[in-house]
């Protein structure tokens, strides 16, 4: 009997062991499988359509065992690569061609994922989704009728009432980009179904609001180069192509060496598609306005740019911009794959790639990726091409300083920080001869402002005396001051000020290694200058005392002036005091006024401190956002920093709320889990009081939502502030301007109407949910035209 349990046990063991070694098989099969796949159109010693030939036979024998895995893998590839969809549409094609079943089961897989996709929301797959449907017509595996029926589907539902206009533009966007593809075969089996498919798309075109295009513009004006909204410039490539008979020169089609076989092949049909209805919770891709800087005579001899409405130059830009979405984490690999672009032999493609690369940079409302992704790509881009990309990119640069005069003020900021950064990598060598002219120009003009601002970021990545022996004797105005602290109580006739004597004794006590009660104590017998005159007793009630704040703020910070650590050092030991002294928002204010005249030469501080006070909460946003706005901030109204600081105020604010409402949803989760949850077995009431545990009372959920809502109405608030004091500043110099008969479109009011446009673009998704009460409250309808035009551009980005 035990030698059987034996002989059993040893069985059993080798059953498994068989059965481990056929998954691990199969494994290493489908390994194989996904590897051939994915390389397919990769560099080889065989033609490609030898390659294409052998991988349609060895899946062919795979597809018994591993059919679902086969279908999932073309499908990804298709999506995650489209630059290769013709090579995978063509091995789907050869598919079909030997097993008609499989070219069945994998249209209706496609036409899955991408009703899968348009329910997601995920939009750029869904595009390319439909492209490669598109594609599989000239393949011979879909009927054109079929297809021509699906593409008169998603320009109908670009037709519906009461839908986003952003919903509409999304379905004639990837009807009319997936079009290069298969135009030609549409155009030969349906003309007529096609001419009504582009007369439709047509109608709505004309008929389609574009109040959102100037908000979006890198340039306000159209010289020389037009900044066309994305769906008209795509429209008039696509019209470009139909007259040029559907015939383009850079789409690579495969399928064509395999003509004799696939036309044999049986076509199938699509399924009914319809597209999900609009939800209120749907988020849509923004409009975007086509970046132009080159055309063919910024180029040297050699290969031509392709004309701004001509197809090709739409599909090489898309296929760079997809090598920068696939290899931006990788700056060294992104600018190797940019340099093996495929057709560069035809086109100039350091041109290409720089007005692309500056295209994502300027792209508004935000570049898709940090601003130093694009910075060290360029870099890379440099030292691989030594010869001709450095050359290219310094005729860009001269280009955008050449219009930096009508250039969209945040992506002047990305300007500046993007050759600051490029500079401090390449020893900060430029031909500041050639700008010359702009030291005679007003100081608030565009061009002064832009050095000025480059030299101001070039001294937080080096050192001053640097930034001083860097440029000619001439920009000397633009240099930025020596970033040291102006400490008032050291200063000449420092002894008639009246907290001299204090501010002394309070730096031997800090250096003393006071505490902060000590410190306080020092302070204590200041009197209050807002109640001179007035009774003990009311001095007693004083709302804050600024002598206070000015001896304890102007000293501490003065004393760890050495770095930002100790300033950090200093700030986190007094904490204590800067809570008792920033009693209201007045006192928050006047801090922010101590910081700002302590370091008002050096901006960088200002930002990190004013940054360090939000996250501590010694001052609150809306304190900081009124400060900025205050009457002796209004000379500074053209510096860069100052918005920084803004905008570093609402991104706390944002990110607040953003915290208490991801923990709010975290808490509501865990109680409706806990709460369906209900089973009497032992384990699992031992795990449930487990789970009770840490399950969050209903008490606690609904303080969350207090915490919540107290939050939301702080961030109306701090937007309310912001608009309001945009709209006071503004309406005061037309006033005046009108009064005093100038005119009022001077540098300074280009300037800060440019900033008002910056706020509302970088900060839309939450600005969107206050629009109504801005609209009711602030823009009304008796406002300036000029002001009101910014809000309207604004509600018509997501309308």
């Amino acid at each position: 009997m035990n030698r059987r349990r034996a002989h059993d046990e040893d069985d059993g063991y080798e059953r498994l062991h068989r059965k481990r070694r056929r998954v691990s098989e199969n494994q290493e099969i489908e390994d194989r499988l996904e590897s051939l796949i994915l390389r397919v159109g990769e560099k080889s010693s065989s033609s490609l359509e030898s390659n294409l030939e052998g991988l349609a036979s060895v899946l062919e024998a795979d597809l018994s065992t591993f059919r679902v895995k086969i279908l999932r893998i073309l499908t990804d590839c298709a999506i995650r690569m489209p630059e290769k969809c013709t090579i995978y549409a063509t091995l789907v094609g050869l598919l079909n061609a030997k097993n008609y079943n499989f070219g069945g089961e994998f249209v209706d897989y496609i036409v899955k994922t991408f009703k899968e996709n348009l329910k997601t929301g995920k939009w750029n797959a869904a595009r390319y989704c439909l492209r490669f449907i598109a594609d599989l017509v000239n393949c011979h595996v879909l009927a054109a009728s079929s297809l021509l029926t699906l593409l008169e589907t998603l320009v109908d539902c670009a037709n519906e009432d009461g839908v986003p206009q952003v919903r509409r533009d999304w379905f004639i966007f990837a009807v009319l980009s997936a079009l290069p593809w298969v135009g030609r075969e549409l155009y030969e089996k349906k003309e007529s179904q096609l001419d009504h498919l582009l007369t439709t798309i047509d109608i709505f075109l004309n008929k389609r609001s574009k109040k959102h295009w100037p908000a979006l513009k890198v340039w306000s004006n159209d010289s020389p180069h037009l900044q066309e909204e994305y769906l008209d410039c795509l429209w008039a490539q696509i019209k470009k192509l139909k007259q040029d008979n559907w015939s383009e020169k850079h789409i690579p089609r495969p399928y064509l060496a395999f003509d004799s076989i696939l036309c044999e092949a049986l076509q199938h049909t699509l399924p009914a598609i319809q597209p999900p209805p609009h939800n209120d919770n749907d988020t849509y891709p923004m409009p975007r306005v086509i970046f132009r800087m080159f055309d063919y005579t910024d180029c040297p001899d050699g290969p031509v740019l392709p004309g701004a409405h001509s197809i090709e130059r739409f599909l090489i830009e898309e296929h760079l911009h997809n090598i920068l979405e696939a290899y931006h984490l990788e700056r060294k690999e992104c600018a190797a794959q940019l340099l093996c672009f495929p057709y560069k032999a035809k086109i100039p493609l350091e041109y290409c790639i720089v007005e692309v690369i500056f295209a994502e940079l300027f792209n508004l409302p935000r570049p898709r990726y940090l601003e130093i992704c694009y910075g060290s790509v360029l870099i890379e881009l440099c030292k691989l091409q030594p010869s001709t990309m450095p050359q290219v990119l310094a005729q860009a640069t001269e280009i955008l300083f050449l219009r930096i005069d009508n250039m969209n003020i945040a992506c002047f900021d990305r300007f500046v920080n993007w050759f600051s950064y490029h500079l401090s990598n390449f020893q900060y060598r430029w031909s500041w001869e050639d700008w010359d002219a702009c030291v005679r120009l007003d100081p608030e003009h565009p061009k002064p402002r832009f050095v000025r601002e480059v030299l101001g970021k070039c001294l937080r990545l080096s050192y001053h005396q640097r930034i001083k022996d860097m440029v000619p004797e001439s920009f000397g105005a633009f240099v930025p001051l020596k970033p040291e602290p102006i400490y008032k109580y050291s200063m000449e006739g420092a002894a008639a000020l009246p907290g001299t004597e204090a501010a002394h004794q309070l730096v031997v006590c800090v250096r003393n290694k006071c505490t902060p009660e000590e410190a306080l104590n020092v302070l204590r017998e200041l009197p209050n200058p807002l109640r001179e005159g007035e009774q003990p007793a009311a001095a007693q009630a004083a709302p804050y005392n600024p002598l206070k704040i000015d001896v304890f703020v102007q000293t501490l910070l003065n004393l760890g002036s050495k770095s930002i650590s100790h300033s950090f050092a200093a700030i986190s030991k007094f904490h204590y005091v800067f809570k008792i002294l920033a009693e209201s928002e007045e006192a928050q204010i006047c801090i922010l006024r101590n910081v700002w005249e302590l370091w008002q030469r050096h901006p960088q501080m200002v930002c990190v401190l004013v940054d360090k006070m939000l996250k501590t909460q010694i001052v609150e946003c809306n304190a900081v956002a009124t400060w900025l706005f205050s009457k002796e901030m209004a000379p500074f109204f053209t510096h860069a920093y100052l918005w920084e600081v803004l905008h570093l105020t609402i991104d706390k604010m944002n990110k607040h709320v953003s915290k208490l409402s991801g923990e709010l949803q975290e808490a509501r989760e865990a109680l409706a889990r806990a709460d369906s949850s209900s089973s009497d077995s032992e384990d699992e009431n031992n795990t449930k009081k487990k789970k009770d545990q840490d399950k969050p009372t209903e008490e606690a959920v609904e303080r969350m939502e207090e915490r919540l809502e107290a939050a939301h109405m702080d961030q109306k608030r701090l937007f309310l502030i912001v608009f309001q004091r945009f709209i006071m500043i503004l309406s005061e110099h037309l006033v005046r301007c009108d009064t005093d008969a100038r005119d009022p479109d001077t540098h300074w009011y280009r300037s800060t109407v440019g900033r008002l446009r910056q706020v509302f673009l970088i900060h839309h998704e939450q600005v969107q949910k206050y629009s109504s009460t801005l609209e009711t409250l602030l823009f009304t309808q008796d406002l300036d035209p000029h002001i009101l035009d910014v809000f309207h551009q604004f509600i018509a980005l997501t309308a």
